[in-house]
């Protein structure tokens, strides 16, 4: 379902990644040093999130095979960096090279998508992500008081991660299931007409997994 909705969304996403977002790219991305097995950053943030990490060479392929899968076409950058995200988990900076070298793009015009919707994160998550729909639909149908709801219950607010490295917590604009509204997602699993009630169950289900 998401992969759709995004599919759907990315024509109108690469028109609005203007060259504003592109300087900041520009301004916030230094450049990386490339070495016989892997790719390095000296220093990568977004906001107070420092990143410095290697790919091996098994990510490095993954990555590639992903946009080998989409013929590595510039047009199909959504697409890729949703499953991209799907296998890894996050986006942070030296995937987007590898992504931006593999479809012939600038790592600006990747980190400008990136940062544009809130689906894509450059911070690790946790096991089973947690998703909110803030949607219009969603929103009048209480789903600011399910929001406050997962929060307290996981002690953690918007963009962060359980310590224990389970959930993480983030909100979505709408998944295209309005009529299920208020919407939660964990994973890919859908939750219909949630009640702050029925937030506590959610969580358990997933505990002990």
């Amino acid at each position: 379902m998401i992969s759709k909705i995004i599919s759907e969304e990315k024509t109108n996403i690469i028109e609005e990644v203007n060259l504003a977002s592109k300087k900041e790219a520009g301004d916030t991305i230094q450049k990386l040093d490339k070495t016989a097995t892997m790719y390095t950053y000296a220093s990568t943030e977004k906001g107070n999130v420092k990143v410095k990490l290697k790919l091996s060479d098994e990510k490095i392929k993954k990555i590639q095979e992903i946009c080998q899968l989409f013929n590595n076409e510039a047009g199909e950058l959504i697409n890729v960096l949703h499953q991209t995200q799907h296998a890894l988990g996050y986006l942070p900076a030296e995937v987007q090279e590898v992504i931006a070298h593999s479809l012939n793009v600038s790592t600006a015009h990747v980190y400008g998508v990136v940062t544009f919707y809130s689906y894509f994160t450059m911070i690790p998550k946790g096991r089973f992500p947690i998703s909110i729909c803030t949607g219009t639909a969603c929103y009048v149908r209480g789903a600011e008081k399910v929001l406050e709801e997962f929060k307290r219950q996981l002690g953690i607010v918007v963009g962060e991660t359980s310590a224990d490295g389970k959930f993480s917590l983030s909100c979505l604009r709408c998944v295209g299931a309005c009529g299920l509204a208020p919407v939660v997602l964990v994973g890919e699993k859908v939750y219909g007409r949630v009640s702050p009630d029925g937030v506590k169950a959610i969580i358990e289900a997933y505990k002990d997994k």
